[in-house]
């Protein structure tokens, strides 16, 4: 049976098929979560692979393997939007998809479980409360479209705010 856990743990820590980069557009070494992503895996090793994959747009994702990261076999690099207040609609979107891509790209790899971080809501702005409700939306939804496969999700946040929000909204769900 799938499952979407919440838990207060770096995201490089857990053993998992996949975990999930809070990537940038250009695939490139940034601050947060996916610096901690890029110095766990190997700057150099990671800055090449997707160097060679160039760029990914905003909402959807891209795989990479996880080279030093050992507890998992690959790093799935989403892009979530910037929020704009002035076009939540958009971002709400483009938040979904990048969650719906990187679990569409983990089933390609023949991969069933899977480890995000809460996308969008660092240095791009995302109100917490709103990016919970989208994470979980879009993980519960295809996790009914793929009832047939058992799936683990695990969202790894490492401060009590994200944990706790996150925690009040899954069981409100």
């Amino acid at each position: 049976m799938s499952k979407i856990n919440i838990i207060k743990k770096g995201i490089t820590h857990l053993d998992v098929d996949c975990i999930v980069n809070a990537a940038n557009s250009s695939l490139s070494f940034g601050g947060g979560v996916c610096g901690a992503i890029f110095q766990a895996a190997g700057i150099d090793e990671l800055s090449k692979a997707c160097g060679k994959i160039g760029h990914c747009n905003t909402g959807d994702a891209v795989i990479t393997p996880s080279f030093r990261i050992t507890n998992a076999k690959y790093i799935i690099h989403a892009v979530g939007p910037v929020y704009s207040y002035s076009n939540k609609q958009q971002c709400r979107d483009l938040l979904y998809s990048a969650y719906k891509r990187a679990l569409e790209v983990m089933l390609e790899n023949d991969c069933l479980s899977i480890a995000f971080p809460l996308i969008s809501s660092g240095i791009y702005g995302y109100p917490i409360e709103e990016a919970w409700r989208v994470a979980l939306k879009a993980c519960n939804s295809f996790i009914s479209q793929h009832s047939d496969i058992d799936i683990t999700i695990y969202f790894a946040v490492i401060d009590d705010e994200r944990y706790d929000i996150g925690k009040k909204i899954i069981n409100e769900c």
